[in-house]
């Protein structure tokens, strides 16, 4: 068993529950953390043991003979996900090639048809790692719990759940911090899992935004209320944007986060068949038992919350 892990990105959603999994698992868990975090504001748990510094220090320092990879960035705009996404993620697997720690990397599944500036610096940062003769994993989650609960504040507050078309465009297999973290520590020592692409969703069967909707709504105890917004409404907002992004650095920022918004709004988190260019849940692998429906009702019941970030999906 892979021992002593040094996890990047740990103090993030999926990074706290990476550590937590590999604590759990009883495997050492190293967290890489920045300078601002040395007073304690971490929120890690004691077990973990914390370094700061560079990558190259971390793997030196812990003996870590894996890395976990978390990093991502934040907005995905184009400055940002070269910085983060691509930048920061190859030097971090240059420093793990002088140690020879096998390397984990957490992708996305919407890399399968790059539109945006993010997906083409992760499949860069997936190139450098597959080139770099390190024993490698690069999982590609579909849909996290926490991006699709945005509209949860909404329906308390009497509104409409938001469908873009009819609600049946697209499709995930949602999967939960805890089921992506534990597939992610079991890359380290499964052979099937080495070198190789990993595309990965939850439990159950693929679940399109109105029946999220649906869900939520029987969660809440409410009686469900639709408003369907058209695509073609989104085009002309990224129309308008990229066309005042020509001569206004903020509103070219504002039309890639609006290209994120409407690829999130009619693309599928699914695996994508290159012969029919078409997305296939039967293809799309499951793990794990936690499910969007318990989690909705979880959150109806006060018994968890969400921190939601800028990466929000309706």
């Amino acid at each position: 068993m892979t021992a002593r892990v040094l996890v990047l990105g740990p103090t993030g959603t999926i990074g706290r529950a990476v550590v937590a999994a590999l604590l759990a698992d009883g495997r050492a868990a190293h967290c890489l953390l920045r300078p601002h975090h040395a007073g304690g504001s971490h929120g890690l748990p004691e077990r973990a043991a914390l370094h700061f510094g560079s990558v190259a220090g971390a793997l030196t320092e812990s003996g870590a003979e894996a890395v976990i990879c978390c990093m991502a960035s934040r907005s995905g705009s184009p400055a940002d996900a070269w910085a983060v996404d691509h930048a920061a993620t190859v030097a971090a697997i240059e420093a793990a090639q002088k140690h020879g720690a096998h390397f984990v990397l957490l992708s996305a599944i919407c890399v399968q048809r790059p539109l945006l500036a993010f997906q083409h610096a992760k499949l860069a940062a997936e190139a450098a790692l597959a080139a770099s003769g390190l024993r490698y994993s690069v999982v590609r989650p579909t849909a996290y719990f926490k991006s699709l609960s945005g509209q949860v504040a909404r329906l308390q507050a009497g509104k409409p759940f938001l469908l873009f078309g009819d609600g049946r465009l697209t499709a995930c297999k949602p999967i939960s911090d805890g089921d992506l973290a534990r597939y992610l520590v079991g890359c380290l020592d499964d052979p099937d899992r080495w070198n190789r692409v990993l595309p990965i969703g939850g439990p159950g069967p693929a679940i399109t935004p109105l029946a999220q909707g649906g869900m939520l709504f029987a969660a809440l105890g409410l009686k469900p209320r639709y408003a369907r917004v058209p695509v073609r409404m989104m085009d002309a907002i990224v129309g308008a944007l990229a066309l005042g992004g020509r001569v206004s650095g903020r509103l070219a920022q504002k039309a890639e986060l609006a290209r994120i918004g409407r690829y999130y709004a009619t693309e599928s988190m699914l695996v994508l068949d290159p012969e029919t260019g078409r997305y296939d849940a039967a293809a799309t692998p499951e793990t794990g038992t936690e499910t969007l429906e318990e989690f909705y009702a979880r959150l109806a019941r006060g018994e968890l919350s969400v921190a939601l970030g800028e990466h929000s999906v309706f």
